[in-house]
């Protein structure tokens, strides 16, 4: 075998690494939760449903494919995304699959059996509409989360203590709901819980890393 060619393996089969770590539908699911900020592997695990053994077993072959850095504080260790470079991956992956992938097609629109409950304006509109307070912007993820980051102009009331927190909302002014993304369905259920309430209430399926990855400004809090 030639050097060249010994050259040209090699990288391939670095490159090669990358597709390995993000081959599990449960490491894919982690890099999700993660695009949402730094959270201890106890939290990982119960965000997406798996034993702590399993959860770090597969943050083990992030961190080897270096997708994802860690640091210790006592008892716990935090894990977090290496770089936005890697949330753009995920958006990426996902979108992608999403437009080839049929059955991917089938399962969202099973997800979106109620294609009114989304709303029906581009990023930039929601963004005016939300400065001039035409809309009210919710974003319905754990409260730790949107301090890490969020939507402009976006207020923060978890999923689960909507139902208990509804009055902290304007009645008169529409409100559009979003979570972790495309795949997350915390904002479908909080619009179920508004319009149970009589609230006008919509969703988009933007999450903070397809905005950023679209170009669009994120807030940063502890900035």
């Amino acid at each position: 075998m030639s050097a060249s060619r010994q050259i040209k393996d090699l990288l391939y089969e670095q490159v090669a690494r990358i597709g390995k770590a993000v081959s599990s539908p449960k490491r894919l699911e982690l890099i999700e939760v993660l695009c949402q900020g730094e959270k201890h592997v106890e939290q990982l695990a119960a965000d997406t449903g798996i034993s702590l053994k399993l959860a770090s077993a597969h943050l083990k072959e992030l961190k080897l494919a270096h997708l994802v850095a860690t640091r210790r504080e006592g008892k716990h260790v935090f894990y977090r995304l290496a770089d936005n470079q890697i949330a753009d991956l995920w958006v990426v992956l996902r979108t992608t699959a999403e437009e080839h992938l049929l059955e991917l097609q089938s399962a969202m629109q099973k997800m979106v059996a109620h294609p009114e409950e989304l709303a029906a304006v581009n990023a930039e509109d929601l963004l005016l509409q939300a400065r001039r307070g035409d809309v009210i912007v919710l974003d319905v993820r754990p409260a730790a989360e949107y301090a890490t980051a969020h939507l402009p102009y976006a207020r923060s009331i978890p999923v689960n203590e909507l139902h208990q927190r509804m009055t902290e909302l304007p009645a008169d002014k529409p409100i559009v709901a979003y979570c972790r993304g495309p795949f997350c369905l915390m904002a479908k259920e909080a619009v179920s819980l508004l319009e149970q309430q009589g609230r006008r209430a919509r969703r988009i399926e933007l999450g903070v890393a397809e905005w950023r990855a679209r170009g669009l400004p994120v807030e940063h809090p502890g900035d």
